[in-house]
């Protein structure tokens, strides 16, 4: 776990009370000093921090490291050490790594959960080093995470932020948060997707912010949240119904897409990101949809080209990932475009000489093998079309086999506190021996759906333009999707009538009519089924209903502006009426400028980063960094560019990937690739339900959900036997609610806190426990 924490105070001295102010976060190192001080708190590798000045002649500060390393890195065959610090102190994050003599003592992994105990060392004394107040003129950018620009091409965006232009600063390949301070000012910079995300809470007078919230419900103490929980249930990709919220009372998220601004402790949102004009779209031709395709191609080789000109991590002897970089193969479309462009990059992919018989030669391709999770026919044919791919001489293949116990809702006894809850928390097992098989630095195609796919509320965009014909093939792949019945000629009409409706409907009276179908608790079509949320024309859960009906189902419920996600069916009348209000708040203010079908692809990208941040720390593996090229700044844009006409075609995805590895020399392809993997995904979660089922109703004996108020305990019981038996239910509802059940109960059983000093707070967050749910 990795994380960067600061704060800009009210006034550039020192407050009343507060001269003699020790309040540490554990097991950091302080980046710059007083009165805005900055850390990187956790496991960071050396070449992931720097900080660049504007004057390199005053870059140096107290700890003797200015971290202006190499830019991105010293090669594709490069190496360095499993310490990076060891008892000397040369690994440039000052004298002695992150406790003791070893740069991965306790104090680096405090409690295996990456928010730690309140034991572990510290750094920067009273943080009073390096510029304050007596210097004034103060420019210097930190950037935290993989970055594939040079000290150069750094120092020349710190320039030019300073006349205010802040989205050049997030146009570098990789994916990386970007710290911008320029006298009293600091800026910080979130990402397009969400991935990265900046939050910030008021605190001693000014502003705090760090790239985790449950560090600052510590620092100020928060309590928890039950309206944002019960927001996440009912309305999981609903911004109206989020907000900027957090489990955490107090604690506030910057959207995806936009900068935290403070200037002497007061904050400010700003948008970096033009959005989308109202005005009626233009024809495409040929060459501007070749010219896109062009774009995103361009995009995920330069974002691949990141990770592998980074040095190569060796971690240390007995730990579980190889030296090296890896990749998913999944025999899926994302995974395999990533594995198969970077085996085809010019240098070494794979992992440095002296390690392994195929070292400095061939790119760890990762496999899973699900032997008890059943969809035998769709997981064959997976595993077929990996190992056809694998034969590439440039990967090393590697098929890991997980039976029962890999199944979902294994082991969730133990497992690390995460930052909020998410989906992953009950297939974080499954997840963790793949990729602790994988390499120390593992490509992932996480993301890909939500950027490529068109959303189906962007049927209501193509009328928006009078791009009417656009529409017959998605229609058509509806009416034949599950397969030939007495309602497929009805098909087009009923999905034709759903979009012009959401293209006529106002914003603000969606969310005013979502609102009261949450008071009827009218959950729409498929009963709140979350393959709605996923884009594209069809399930897109990964735990969803695939029954008959189920794509024509999802597609028509994501037909509106809001939509009720799949747990909300269980949720008291309490929690649900707590969430219709805050929809009918949001209804009330003035409404965005965008359209349909923009809006709930962008809702929708967010929720899966959120939900992708959740799962790195699940299922993290010592010394690995996982990579989600998707999800860059960079990759974004470039599918944003692609036309809508393109985006909302059946297929679109795969044929763009396929354009891609076309256009970078790879063109022999299996038969069958880029077929999803819905079925056998969702028979592993009905799998391991069934075998879970016992654990699962003893879980909700007591839940803590119920002490709170948004379910009762009888209810979620007999909807989990009946899940178990077979009947048709939401599984990924399901999910949800047992995921968020076992972060509430490691939540309350963690002990300690990130902040350690005489002045640190004398209780960490969510000390009163649950409180239940008040109108």
């Amino acid at each position: 776990m990795r994380w960067l924490v600061g704060w800009s105070s009210a006034a550039a001295g020192s407050l009343p009370g507060t001269a003699a102010r020790t309040v540490l976060p554990v097991g950091a190192q302080l980046l710059w000093g007083d009165p805005d001080p900055l850390w990187a708190v956790g496991d960071w590798r050396p070449d992931e921090v720097r900080v660049i000045h504007a004057d390199p002649a005053g870059a140096s500060y107290q700890g003797g490291s200015s971290y202006s390393g190499s830019g991105s890195g010293s090669g594709a065959g490069a190496a360095y050490g499993s310490g990076y610090g060891g008892s000397s102190g040369s690994n440039g994050y000052g004298n002695n790594g992150y406790g003791g003599n070893s740069s991965r003592g306790a104090s680096s992994y405090q409690s295996a959960n990456g928010y730690g105990d309140s034991n572990g060392s510290t750094y920067g004394g009273g943080h009073g080093s390096g510029y304050g107040s007596s210097h004034p003129a103060i420019a210097r950018i930190a950037i935290l995470g993989r970055c594939h620009a040079s000290d150069a091409q750094l120092r020349v965006g710190l320039f030019a932020a300073r006349g205010g232009a802040l989205r050049h600063l997030t146009a570098w390949p990789g994916s990386y948060t970007a710290v911008l301070q320029l006298g009293r000012r600091i800026t910080i910079l979130g990402d397009l997707a969400g991935a990265r995300p900046v939050f910030h809470t008021r605190w001693a007078g000014g502003t705090a912010f760090a790239t985790a919230a449950l560090p600052l419900a510590d620092l100020t103490e928060a309590g928890l949240d039950v309206t944002h929980l019960a927001a996440t249930l009912a309305c999981p990709d609903s911004p109206e119904a989020l907000g900027d919220g957090t489990p955490y009372i107090g604690v506030r998220r910057v959207p995806p897409g936009h900068a935290l601004i403070l200037r002497d402790g007061v904050p400010e949102i700003s948008g970096y990101e033009a959005t989308a004009s109202l005005a009626v779209g233009n024809q495409t031709s040929a060459s501007d949809t070749e010219a896109a395709i062009t774009g995103v191609r361009d995009a995920l080789v330069d974002a691949v080209r990141a990770r592998l000109a980074q040095p190569r991590f060796i971690p240390e002897a007995g730990e579980a990932p190889s030296p090296g970089i890896g990749a998913d193969l999944s025999g899926g479309s994302a995974s395999a475009t990533l594995a198969l462009l970077a085996a085809g990059l010019p240098g070494m992919p794979g992992t440095p000489l002296g390690h392994g018989s195929s070292a400095g030669q061939r790119l760890l391709a990762v496999t899973f093998n699900d032997l008890a999770g059943g969809g035998l026919q769709s997981r064959d044919a997976e595993l077929e079309r990996a190992r056809a791919m694998a034969a590439d001489p440039r990967l090393h293949h590697v098929v890991v086999p997980g039976g029962t116990e890999a199944l979902p809702y294994a082991d969730l006894g133990s497992g690390p506190l995460t930052d909020e809850p998410g989906p992953s928390l009950i297939t974080a097992e499954r997840h963790r021996r793949r990729l602790a098989a994988g390499g120390a630095d593992h490509l992932v195609g996480h993301g890909a759906r939500q950027v490529l796919d068109a959303h189906p509320a962007r049927l209501a965009d193509l009328l928006m333009d009078r791009h009417r014909r656009h529409m017959l093939r998605p229609v058509a792949a509806l009416a034949t999707a599950d397969g030939p019945t007495g309602r497929s000629v009805l098909v087009p009409f009923t999905v034709y009538r759903a979009a012009r409706r959401l293209a006529r409907t106002p914003y603000q009276q969606g969310v005013q009519d979502a609102a009261a179908r949450l008071l009827r608790r009218d959950f729409g079509y498929g009963s709140g089924s979350s393959a709605a949320s996923g884009n594209g024309f069809g399930p897109g859960s990964s735990s969803g209903d695939t029954g008959p009906g189920a794509a024509l189902n999802a597609s028509l419920a994501a037909l509106a502006w809001v939509r009720p996600g799949p747990a909300a069916r269980w949720l008291t009348g309490e929690a649900l009426a707590e969430v219709s209000v805050r929809l009918q708040e949001a209804a009330a203010r003035p409404g965005p400028v965008e359209r349909p079908g923009d809006r709930r692809a962008r809702a929708a990208l967010a929720r899966h980063a959120a939900d992708h941040r959740v799962f790195e720390q699940a299922v993290e593996v010592r010394s690995q960094r996982l990579h989600a090229p998707f999800l860059d700044n960079q990759v974004v844009r470039a599918c944003r560019a692609l036309p809508e006409a393109l985006r909302v075609q059946p297929g679109a995805r795969v044929s763009v990937l396929r354009a891609v590895l076309a256009g970078s020399g790879i063109r022999e392809l299996p038969p069958g690739w880029g077929a999803n993997s819905h079925v056998s995904t969702a028979a592993a979660f009905r799998t391991g339900l069934r075998s879970s089922v016992d654990d699962l109703i003893e879980l909700f004996d007591t839940p803590l959900l119920a002490d709170a108020g948004l379910v009762e305990a009888r209810v979620v019981r007999q909807a989990l036997r009946a899940a178990a038996d077979g009947e048709a239910l939401p599984l990924d509802g399901l999910g949800e609610l047992v995921a968020t059940e076992v972060w509430l109960r490691r939540l309350l059983a963690r002990r300690g806190s990130c902040w350690t000093g005489a002045d640190a707070p004398e209780q960490r967050a969510v000390a009163g426990g649950v409180r239940r749910l008040t109108m």
